[in-house]
């Protein structure tokens, strides 16, 4: 799956995006990206995650390999 990191998200990963494998819930791809990240790890705790468009409310939902994932940290402005 294509994981792909907006603002703060992307500076803790180091990157904008990473390929995952999977499939993987939603909690799993979020534990393999905290591995051996600690402050990605920390950032991860804070954000949005977008499968497709849409908010995941579910963290044991299943996602397939060919989802596009959005790591979303908060936003501040207006």
């Amino acid at each position: 799956m294509d994981v792909r990191f907006y603002a703060g998200a992307a500076d803790a990963a180091g990157r904008h995006l990473e390929e995952i494998p999977g499939p993987l819930s939603v909690d799993g791809l979020l534990a393999r990206l905290g591995d051996d990240r600690p402050t990605l790890a920390q950032v991860l705790t804070r954000c949005s995650i977008l499968v497709n468009g849409r908010q995941v409310a579910d963290p044991s939902e299943i996602l397939p390999q060919d989802a596009r994932v959005d790591v979303l940290p908060p936003f501040a402005g207006g």
